[in-house]
Parts: structure tokens; C-alpha cells; sequence
């Protein structure tokens, strides 16, 4: 039977295609996240957009401004701070450390020179000569207990006190041994103050004269840090004052006003602080430095020249303790030891003497130096007798000579040591005069320079604010 069918005979039916799923359309991808903006780069183009309008132009000059008369102030204080630090350790500190570091050196060439001279004297030694030794000993312990306090506990100073606190009742126990042994008559006596001599000599007054080489080069220092110009606050002062007139003429050209109040505070602040630091480290380097050319320079002097007499007058003393026990060659001939040091230290205090009295700048200050030469050329005459009856046998009579009570050479000795003390007070007075005007004269000023920049800073920052006040 034929298929039910209403297609006409002869035709035949395609088979159906089938069902086209639904096609997706195209895909959408993210846009790739923008780049974060730094601070900075957004800071820059708002800075930008502002300078290109007026009101953020004179926002920009006013930060500047004030950024300036900030940054004057700020360094100014900061230099003049350490300056007048410096200043002050020059007049309180180091240069006292350096004369005590002298005195030390001057206490033990002293106790040197009046144990050889008790020595001399034997059992007739006098009241007045045990006292002198036990005084410059009593200096020298509280001077080195004082240089101690004041030094630091890891520094070469420190070391170099701790190495004369240690040899310092050493050489005291040599001079008790001699004298113990002169006045019981046993020639042994000499010999021990020969070797506390030595001791003396060679180990304690090295380290005295090394610390106080080296409490000088700490006074050199303090005076390297107080006198150098402050370069960078006055250059800084510059370019304030420069962008604060260059602020006011901009104000004048575009409003034809002459002055900007807030604007002429600020200048006036910074010229004040200019001026002031200008006039004041000037006033106080000229003080510091004649405070070193007519204070410290002619102090060291004295204090070589004292030193030097104290030595020859040991020598002098030894020489009539030895009797000949020591000797040197020089160029072939054979001289007493100790009479060719007492040659070596009058020669030197002789240079002492010349060049102070060349430093000296006043009569007061020339007068002790002059006396003290004629005491020094009356002593070596008299030395020079002296040495003559030695050498001729006259041992007693050279004694009496030396440390006689009369016509000795002791006499001259105490007179170049009288008047090198008093020229020694009056260059230490000056010196505490002119180092205290130097340190004076920049009293205030950190503190003057920081506030005046403050309130030059607020003016500056007014006086624009006036500006912008017109465009609101």
C-alpha cells in the first residue's frame, strides 16, 4: 500500500537539516587597568595648573619665601650655635686644661729643682725649702686629678695622667730615700737622687710636656671651630634677600603699589639677622684672635721660658751633687753632664725671654720680661764664679755660691721665677679679656637668628596672603 503522501507522484522529500545551536557573540575583553599615579607626579601637575593662574603663582613664591627665610634662620642658628660652643670651650675649657697642663710640668721641674737644693743643704735644709718641694708636689697630684676629670676616659690624655699618677709617689719615694741617707752621711744618698733625677728627666717631665702638647692642640682645635666664617648662613641671607626684593618689585610692577607690608617685615627681619651675624662673628673672630696672638701665643712662651729656667736651676743644683759622677762628650771633649744641660736650658731661656718680650704689647706686659733678662745674665755670671771655685777645689765656697743665702745664684733664679709669674698673670689676664669679648659678641645670636626668621617667615607668608586676598 502506498505511503500517505500529499507530494505529487515523482517527487521525493530532502531528509531536514538539523537545528543550528545558538552562536555566541564576540567576547568583550577588560581594558588593562590604568597605572597608579604617584603623589608626586599628581603634586607636580597641580603645581602645574596652579602657576598658571595668578593666585597659585603668588602660593608659590609665598611657600619659597618662606622656605627661605626659614632655611637662613635655621642655619644660621645651627652654625652660630657650635661657633659660640666652640667660643666658650676656648675661655672655660681648653685653655685653662693647657695652663694646668703647664703648671703640672712647671710643679714637677720645681720639686725637682728644690729636692736637689735640700739635698745640697744636707741637715741644714731650710723650712722654707721643704715646703717648696712639698707644695709644687701637692700641685702637681691636684693638678692632674683636676686634668683627669676633664679629659676623656679612652683619650691619649688620659693615659698620659694615668702614667704620672703611677710615677709621681715612685719618684717622691726616691727623693725620701736620698734624703734619709744625705743626713746620715752615706754617700749612697747621691746616687739616689741621681736616679730619681733620672726618672724625673727622662720619663715624668716627657709625659708632662707630652700632655701638654697635646691639651694645645686641643686649645687649637676649639679656636679652629669658633673663627671660620659661616659661609653657608650668609650665602643663604643672600638669596633670601635677593628673592624677597626680586617678591616686592613683582608686587610693584604688576600692582603698582611701592610696598607690601608683610613683604618689607620679612626683609627687614633677614637684613637684621644678615647684619647681626655679619657684625657679630666678625667682633668675635677679631676678639679670638687677639686673644691667641696676645694670649695664648705669649703664654706658651712664658710658660717654655719658666720651664726652661726650673731645668737649668736643677742642672745647676746637680752639678754640685754629682761632683763630676756624670759626664758627656761634645765634639771630642769631655764636659760635666749636667753643667752642659744647664748651658742648653739658659740658652733656651734665653730665646724664651727675647721672643716674649717681641710678643709683649704693653709696658705691663714687656716690664717683668725685661727684669727677668737682667736677672738671667746676673745669674750666669755668678754661675760662672761659682763653677771657676769648683773646679779650683773650692767645693764649699761654690756651694755657698749656688744656694748661699747671700750672692747666690738662687737669687737671680727666684727673681726670673718671680717675674716670669707676674708676666704670666697679666698675658693670662688678657687673655680671659679679649676670649671673653670673642665668646660675648655672639651672645643671643642662635636664638635672635631663629626667632627674627620666624617672624620673617609669617611676614613673607602675610604679605602674599594680602595679595591673594584681592582675588577672592
Amino acid at each position: 500500500m502506498a505511503p500517505n503522501s500529499t507530494a505529487p507522484p515523482g517527487v521525493t522529500h530532502a531528509p531536514p537539516l538539523p537545528a543550528v545551536p545558538p552562536q555566541p557573540g564576540p567576547v568583550s575583553l577588560p581594558e588593562p587597568p590604568q597605572p597608579r599615579r604617584t603623589a608626586f607626579a599628581e603634586g607636580a601637575d597641580r603645581l602645574r595648573r596652579a602657576a598658571t593662574t595668578e593666585p597659585g603663582r603668588l602660593r608659590i613664591i609665598g611657600a619659597l619665601l618662606a622656605a627661605l627665610v626659614v632655611a637662613f634662620g635655621a642655619v644660621t642658628a645651627w652654625q652660630m650655635t657650635d661657633r659660640a660652643a666652640a667660643a666658650d670651650d676656648v675661655l672655660t675649657s681648653s685653655q685653662p686644661l693647657s695652663s694646668d697642663a703647664a703648671d703640672i710640668y712647671r710643679s714637677l721641674a720645681d720639686a725637682n729643682t728644690a729636692a736637689s737644693s735640700g739635698f745640697l743643704a744636707g741637715g741644714q735644709e731650710t723650712a722654707a725649702s721643704r715646703d717648696r718641694y712639698e707644695k709644687d708636689i701637692r700641685t702637681a697630684a691636684e693638678k692632674l686629678v683636676n686634668a683627669a676629670a676633664n679629659s676623656d676616659p679612652d683619650s691619649p690624655s688620659a693615659a698620659t695622667i694615668t702614667r704620672l699618677n703611677r710615677l709621681l709617689p715612685e719618684y717622691k719615694g726616691l727623693v725620701e730615700r736620698a734624703r734619709t741617707y744625705n743626713r746620715q752621711g752615706f754617700p749612697v744618698g747621691g746616687a739616689y737622687l741621681r736616679y730619681a733625677n733620672e726618672k724625673m728627666q727622662k720619663e715624668m717631665l716627657p709625659a708632662a710636656e707630652d700632655l701638654y702638647t697635646k691639651e694645645n692642640q686641643r686649645l687649637r682645635d676649639d679656636y679652629a671651630d669658633a673663627t671660620p666664617y659661616p659661609w653657608p648662613a650668609i650665602a643663604l641671607g643672600i638669596v633670601a634677600l635677593a628673592a624677597l626684593a626680586w617678591a616686592m618689585r613683582r608686587n610693584y610692577v604688576r600692582t603698582n603699589r611701592v610696598l607690601n607690608h608683610g613683604l618689607v617685615a620679612a626683609t627687614t627681619a633677614a637684613t637684621v639677622v644678615l647684619l647681626w651675624l655679619t657684625a657679630g662673628h666678625t667682633l668675635a673672630r677679631s676678639n679670638l684672635d687677639d686673644s691667641y696672638d696676645h694670649g695664648v701665643r705669649s703664654l706658651n712662651v712664658l710658660h717654655d721660658a719658666r720651664i726652661a729656667s726650673l731645668k737649668a736651676r736643677g742642672n745647676e743644683n746637680l752639678t754640685l751633687v754629682a761632683r763630676g759622677a756624670e759626664t758627656t762628650k761634645v765634639g771630642g771633649e769631655t764636659f760635666d753632664a749636667y753643667d752642659h744641660d744647664f748651658g742648653r736650658d739658659m740658652d733656651t731661656l734665653a730665646k724664651g725671654l727675647a721672643q716674649a718680650g717681641r710678643l709683649a704689647d704693653d709696658d705691663s706686659g714687656e716690664r717683668p720680661v725685661t727684669a727677668a733678662v737682667g736677672n738671667m745674665t746676673e745669674w750666669k755670671k755668678r754661675h760662672a764664679a761659682a763653677r771657676e771655685q769648683d773646679e779650683n777645689g773650692n767645693y764649699q765656697q761654690a756651694l755657698d755660691m749656688v744656694i748661699g743665702a747671700k750672692g747666690a745664684t738662687g737669687e737671680c733664679f727666684d727673681s726670673v721665677d718671680e717675674n716670669l709669674a707676674t708676666a704670666l698673670a697679666h698675658e693670662e689676664a688678657e687673655f680671659k679679656q679679649a676670649a671673653g669679648d670673642g665668646r660675648d659678641a655672639l651672645t643671643g645670636l642662635p636664638m635672635g637668628a631663629a626667632v627674627l626668621a620666624v617672624l620673617g617667615a609669617a611676614g613673607a607668608v602675610l604679605g602674599i596672603g594680602r595679595r591673594l586676598s584681592e582675588y577672592r
